[in-house]
């Protein structure tokens, strides 16, 4: 399988062009992009059930989306978030995407996932809260 690398300098400006067309809306799409990312990764993770996080893990790691990451029942940390920039909100809004859709597939059934907090707000780590949608 081939990849394409970008650079978080790269990442980030992207990022700026589609806030400054679509203000806030665009990270919406960030996240709806993070969830097609999220398919692939969750399509590896899938092949070895019983590894599926230990999977994830190694190609977020690998593809640079994050330098470290923990899976838990309830709530995810990250170090070293690409996504991360300096800002009044979390800024991680594809890794957001990303790791919902994996957790969607893994329990198979539709969560709820916010960043709680940010290393873009000051915070030592990113981290994600999961709930199933009633």
């Amino acid at each position: 399988m081939r990849h394409v690398k970008i650079s978080k300098k790269e990442l980030t400006n992207v990022a700026k062009l589609y806030e400054s067309v679509m203000s806030n809306a665009s990270h919406g799409l960030f996240f709806r992009e993070g969830s097609v990312l999220g398919a692939e990764i969750a399509e590896l993770a899938e092949k070895e059930r019983e590894k599926f996080f230990e999977i994830a893990k190694k190609e977020l790691v690998e593809r640079g989306w994050v330098e470290d990451v923990k899976f838990d029942d309830g709530k995810v940390t990250v170090k070293g978030s690409i996504e991360v920039s300096k800002g009044e909100q979390p800024t991680c809004d594809r890794l957001r995407g990303i790791l919902r859709h994996l957790y969607e597939v893994y329990r198979n059934e539709k969560v709820y996932l916010t960043e709680k907090k940010c290393v873009s707000l000051g915070d030592d780590a990113c981290i994600f809260n999961i709930e199933p949608i009633d």
